[in-house]
């Protein structure tokens, strides 16, 4: 257990900072999943709606710092490939 000051402020903030991550990238996860349901679906102007729609969700977890830059590409990439093959 922390007995400076300083750490256990340090475990409050990280608290925090870790409920808010959690809730972004929950938040993406949904994103991604409509997506993927409207691919399961076939509709494909449902899949690009819902795929026009995640991006920025997703650039925006780069942007905080919940998911790395090549990690998001990545998943980007996978769904617009999905998306175009329907």
């Amino acid at each position: 257990m922390a007995n400076h000051r300083s750490s256990k402020k340090r475990i409050r903030q990280t608290e925090r900072r870790t409920e808010v991550n959690r809730n972004r990238i929950g938040r993406i996860r949904t994103f991604v999943k409509k997506v993927e349901e409207a691919i399961a679906g076939g509709d494909k102007t449902a899949a690009a709606a819902a795929l026009h729609s995640a991006q920025p969700e997703v650039h925006r977890g780069v942007t905080k710092g919940v998911l790395h830059k090549n990690t998001a590409a990545r998943k980007i990439s996978r769904l617009s490939k999905r998306v175009a093959a329907l």
